[in-house]
């Protein structure tokens, strides 16, 4: 009976931990908080992307895209992902051949994250919002906050990532697409060629929570 009394007591303890964590995560409410306001600054801009089973975000020179999907279950390829154009990483020298299999579809280069394998359900209608919602509430790790941009973002792995400004009346950078340079450097890209693109260092955290600086290939847009 002791033992049952202590299991249920740590039950007890466990939900009331995770109620809190949630009712507390600031990051995560203020980052759909933002989102929105993203998505009603572009209307014109987002898309639903029936090949991905998800929606789009289409960047103002229609250069990049930022796609999240609809349904982990059902998705054709990354549940969240940002899709580009090859030409200017080609221009300044990569080598197609030495990207991973599947990273260039035609003339697009694609880098994303496999978030799971749930089957996603709405009380209503799947939209935009909904769906970047689901990200929170399930996978909750891929949402990060750059605290040097003030920015929100999804972590696309490796370094790469989707950002947006948590203010957009405060920030000149709204939304940017962020790499890792390192794969393209290796594929032969001379980083200070690409055009659309800055190659910068750019202050991030470590996982010890330490300021570090790492080299970052930057696509910037104000919507406003």
């Amino acid at each position: 009976m002791k033992k049952k009394l202590i299991l249920s007591t740590l039950v007890v303890a466990s939900i009331i931990s995770l109620t809190a964590c949630k009712q507390t995560d600031v990051v995560g409410k203020e980052s759909i908080n933002s989102f929105q306001k993203v998505l009603n600054a572009v209307p014109d801009s987002i898309t639903a992307d029936n090949d991905n089973n998800g929606w789009s975000l289409r960047a103002p020179d229609e250069s990049a895209r930022f796609i999240w999907s609809k349904d982990f279950s059902s998705s054709s390829m990354y549940d969240a992902m940002i899709e580009f154009d090859a030409k200017p990483f080609i221009d300044a020298g990569l080598d197609v051949t030495k990207l991973p299999e599947g990273m260039i579809n035609e003339d697009k280069i694609l880098i994303g994250a496999d978030l799971g394998d749930e089957s996603l359900t709405y009380d209503g209608e799947a939209t935009p919002l909904e769906s970047y919602k689901k990200i929170v509430d399930l996978k909750r790790d891929s949402v990060t906050y750059h605290k040097a941009l003030d920015h929100y973002g999804i972590s696309l792995s490796n370094g790469n990532v989707f950002e947006w400004a948590k203010d957009m009346d405060k920030n000149d950078k709204d939304i940017v697409f962020a790499l890792n340079p390192e794969i393209f450097i290796n594929a032969g890209v001379d980083p200070e060629k690409v055009d659309g693109w800055v190659f910068a260092k750019v202050e991030v955290m470590d996982m010890n929570g330490k300021d570090i600086e790492v080299d970052k290939f930057l696509k910037p847009f104000n919507l406003q």
